[in-house]
């Protein structure tokens, strides 16, 4: 028998807490939402997902203040602690896990260089938003982030975060 993977070990916790979650994705384009949904009965917890590469769809979408991303750039504590905001109250879940970054290989500056991700978590009674530099390609960044996101997620359920 197989060791259980973390998005089933997510979605275990999700059913036993009769929690819903919601995903809001830039960098990772969708890669934490198919991560989830490859686990049967995903449906039962996981509400949706949106990515939201642009600005603009950020704002309209995610109700990211425009004053935030213009202060504090897509790629900020500040915009993915809004983006997890957003995604909880769009989606209607009680849960939502949000990440953006610069997944590269172009894209970076010396203050935020590639590999510079933020993962934020927002649920009712708490939030947190972690900053990562990865150090490899693009798809190893999105990679480790979708993993990095998983974790915090299940961090917050079993307890260990709060």
């Amino acid at each position: 028998m197989s060791e259980a993977t973390l998005e089933e070990i997510v979605g275990q916790l999700l059913v036993e807490q009769k929690l819903t979650l919601g995903v809001a994705e830039s960098c990772t384009g969708g890669l934490i939402t198919h991560r989830l949904t490859n686990v049967p009965g995903s449906s039962n917890y996981l509400l949706g997902g949106v990515v939201a590469y642009a600005y603009d769809v950020k704002e309209r979408v995610l109700n990211v203040r425009h004053d935030t991303l213009y202060e504090h750039g897509a790629v900020s504590r500040e915009t993915a602690l809004e983006m997890a905001r957003g995604a909880r109250w769009l989606l209607g879940s009680d849960v939502a896990i949000a990440v953006t970054g610069i997944a590269g290989p172009g894209g970076g500056t010396p203050e935020k260089p590639v590999g510079l991700v933020y993962i934020a978590l927002s649920a009712r009674d708490f939030e947190r938003c972690e900053r990562y530099v990865w150090s490899g390609n693009r798809l190893q960044n999105k990679q480790q982030s979708s993993q990095a996101a998983l974790e915090m997620l299940c961090e917050y359920l079993e307890g260990r975060a709060r």
